[in-house]
């Protein structure tokens, strides 16, 4: 049922109903409770700071799991898109999943911790500790993204020679689109297959692509330095 609200009871954890961990309320109640999460989230009457409300509104959803499946997913998409929507971010960069998985067990922990002593003050600790955690996290990525970019266009300017502006339309698109094959490097860089392929073999020596899919023909390459940043 992508897309649509569940129809049928759903549970976290066990093996059914009887051993679940956690049972969320009957499909008949969704509509209702996502209703009331909706306008809580437009309600301007409400005073509170935008990170705190979405705080609130993520354990919310969660705790409603509307859809038989991604619920997790949508919930943390839920933050980011909500504070992009608040101006908060200008861009989507801000994405809580690393810190929530580093240790699933305490994510879930704070969350029961709401249901069963009514404690949103503790959820809202934890959640806030994982918004700053998170955001000095993308920012130092960014500055090594800056110095990485910059490091990788001097090398470039000073070893592919004539083929520089080519070299440089790739490594910008490869900040785009990490992955990528001759023949789409030749597309964007409006080569020859043997130009863009002798292209695509000076970013490999040069360790800035690595070929990944292990073939002699239509092989694949990644931007490794770049991804190694999201490790």
């Amino acid at each position: 049922m992508p897309g649509e609200f569940r129809r049928s009871q759903n549970w976290i954890g066990g093996a059914s109903l009887s051993d679940a961990i956690f049972i969320p309320p009957a499909d008949s109640y969704v509509n209702d409770l996502m209703g009331d999460l909706e306008k809580f989230l437009h309600n301007e009457g409400i005073h509170v700071p935008a990170l705190v409300r979405i705080g609130i509104a993520h354990y919310q959803f969660e705790t409603i799991h509307p859809f038989l499946d991604g619920n997790g997913r949508i919930g943390r998409l839920l933050i980011t898109l909500y504070l992009v929507s608040q101006k908060i971010l200008h861009q989507p960069l801000l994405y809580l999943s690393a810190f929530f998985e580093k240790n699933k067990s305490l994510y879930y922990d704070n969350l029961t911790r709401v249901r069963e002593k009514n404690d949103l003050m503790h959820w809202l600790k934890y959640f806030l500790t994982g918004v700053d955690e998170t955001a000095r996290q993308s920012s130092n990525t960014l500055s090594e993204i800056l110095k990485l970019k910059e490091r990788l266009e001097t090398a470039l300017r000073n070893s592919a020679g004539r083929r520089t502006h080519s070299a440089l339309a790739l490594l910008a698109h490869l900040f785009k689109g990490p992955v990528i094959s001759v023949k789409q490097a030749a597309g964007i860089c409006d080569l020859s297959t043997k130009a863009a392929n002798d292209l695509v073999g000076l970013f490999a020596k040069q360790g800035i692509l690595k070929e990944v899919s292990g073939k002699t023909r239509y092989r694949l390459f990644v931007f490794a330095p770049y991804l190694d940043l999201f490790k």
